[in-house]
């Protein structure tokens, strides 16, 4: 088996002992060059792993500062074919940092679980995140996947999951998204109240790096849990940021330079 770009980058994290650092990013928003060149400025920056959020109509995990860039981003003209065109482009300009498609998967149905399995491989998408896409109904996009290592699709497990996490981990690959709060994305730092216990759990359990998100929005925000975690992932907070700032591409690498500083001097 061949190593893919994000396991690399994860076993690179691992012997150098830090903790990695996700950000999440809405491909097409406030456009096309614009989300090239913030992909760019997060590279320069140190980002470890980028999750480029794919535009949906009805983002049921995301709360409302990613369903507002969603829509804002399909009004603007993202569709799937122009976000892999905008990633072909970047990796042919020499992007190396690996991207995960976040998505939903009627997406993916709509544009042909084959198709879109060749087409994520063609265009250096090195992972997936697909939050309705329960782990029953998992085979056939696998199986499209199953021929190459260089897409892989990433499990998410939640505070509710305690009796399905050996099963969900049993063959994972690149890392485990923990959510750590019940509900949608960006509700802020109140997490779940055994949200360590959980966490502890998970990496008890888990030959895969654990990663921690949803509400983040400084590294303080993960401090308590940091033992139980391999990094962090902010998305909410990041696209807020973007906005304050007009999208500025040097405000984007002073954050993620600064939580990745932080994250691992704790």
């Amino acid at each position: 088996m061949s190593i893919n770009r994000i396991e690399a980058c994860l076993d690179n994290l691992k012997e150098r002992q830090e903790k990695a650092f996700i950000t999440y990013l809405t491909a097409g928003l406030p456009d096309m060059e614009k989300t090239k060149e913030l992909v760019k400025a997060q590279e320069r920056a140190g980002c470890d792993i980028i999750e480029l959020g794919i535009p949906f109509s009805d983002p049921i995990a995301d709360g409302p500062v990613i369903q507002q860039a969603s829509y804002e981003a399909i009004l603007n003209g993202a569709t799937l074919k122009k976000i892999f065109a905008c990633l072909e482009e970047l990796r042919a300009e020499g992007v190396q940092v690996p991207i995960v498609f976040m998505m939903y998967y009627n997406t993916i149905v709509h544009y042909g679980v084959q198709a879109f399995a060749d087409k994520c491989k063609e265009a250096g998408v090195d992972g997936l995140i697909i939050p309705d896409l329960p782990f029953e109904e998992q085979d056939e996009l696998m199986q499209a996947l199953a021929d190459s290592d260089k897409t892989i699709l990433l499990q998410l497990v939640s505070p509710v999951s305690a009796q399905r996490i050996p099963m969900i981990l049993k063959n994972a690959r690149g890392f485990v998204y923990c959510v750590s709060q019940m509900g949608v994305t960006g509700q802020g730092a109140a997490f779940h109240s055994k949200v360590a216990e959980y966490l502890a759990s998970v990496k008890a359990q888990s030959k895969i790096p654990v990663m921690m998100g949803f509400g983040i929005r400084t590294a303080a925000d993960v401090a308590p849990v940091k033992e139980h975690i391999d990094g962090a992932i902010v998305g909410t907070h990041f696209i807020e940021l973007l906005r304050e700032n007009n999208f500025d591409a040097k405000a984007a690498e002073d954050y993620i330079k600064n939580f990745k500083k932080e994250l691992n001097a704790m």
